[in-house]
């Protein structure tokens, strides 16, 4: 199966009619040691009325504090920082109780780097040379709950996941019917919030179904839970 991936990278989409009300802007974090890159996607974001910079911080321990106070709609991400690095400031994000995504925002187009994130739960991987029209497509994407790649990182995406071995699989049929549900919807790009209104349960009961599906299926991520759906169609 080929997966569909529009002009921004999206891969999994969500429905239309639940993106952000442009009343209520989305609100983004950046954490990026940088202060001119900062500024330079802080006026980008200003010019997108569906957006809006709701804090930075210049390091990962910062971030993680204001991620926290925040609750952010978005967190995005650098990788090379000093002291802690984006992917030790992606572990420690995802064990907290945040609702927001994050979506890692680097110079690197490694594969490893790529997949790496991806594993250990980022939402999406943007290049920061991407033309500033297409990263705010891909940021309204984001917020709206779906996972965003760069354009040029599909290929080394695509190649990367045909070469999962077939002793890998995810056992799909251990799954629970309501953890079948749950896993459609996270198919879909819905955040565990969406999940838990669609199927009139509690966040905290969605999260408990999202452990214990991932574990059965034998992946590190709900990203790569939805990948494999997306290739199994």
């Amino acid at each position: 199966m080929t997966n569909r991936i529009l002009s921004a990278g999206e891969i999994i989409l969500s429905d239309p009619d639940e993106a952000a009300d442009p009343a209520s802007p989305a609100t983004i974090l950046l954490i990026d040691d940088h202060p001119m890159l900062r500024n330079g996607v802080r006026q980008l974001i200003s010019m997108e009325p569906t957006l809006t910079v709701a804090g930075e911080a210049g390091n990962g321990r910062d971030g993680i504090a204001l991620a926290e106070s925040l609750d952010p709609d978005l967190i995005l991400l650098d990788l090379n920082m000093p002291e802690m690095n984006g992917f030790e400031t992606l572990d420690i994000l995802r064990r907290k109780p945040l609702s927001g995504r994050v979506v890692v925002f680097s110079v690197s187009n490694y594969r490893e780097d790529l997949i790496t994130a991806l594993r250990r739960g980022a939402d999406g991987y943007l290049l920061k040379d991407m033309e500033p029209e297409e990263l705010l497509v891909a940021l309204r994407q984001a917020a709206a709950g779906k996972m965003v790649v760069s354009p040029a990182l599909t290929e080394v995406l695509a190649g990367a996941l045909r070469e999962v071995r077939s002793d890998d699989e995810p056992d799909i049929n251990s799954l629970t019917p309501r953890e079948r549900d749950i896993l459609k919807l996270i198919a879909q790009g819905q955040p565990n919030k969406m999940i838990a209104r669609k199927l009139d349960i509690t966040e905290s009961t969605v999260k408990v179904h999202v452990k214990n599906l991932m574990k059965k299926m034998k992946v590190k991520s709900r990203v790569e839970a939805a990948v494999w759906v997306l290739q199994n169609k």
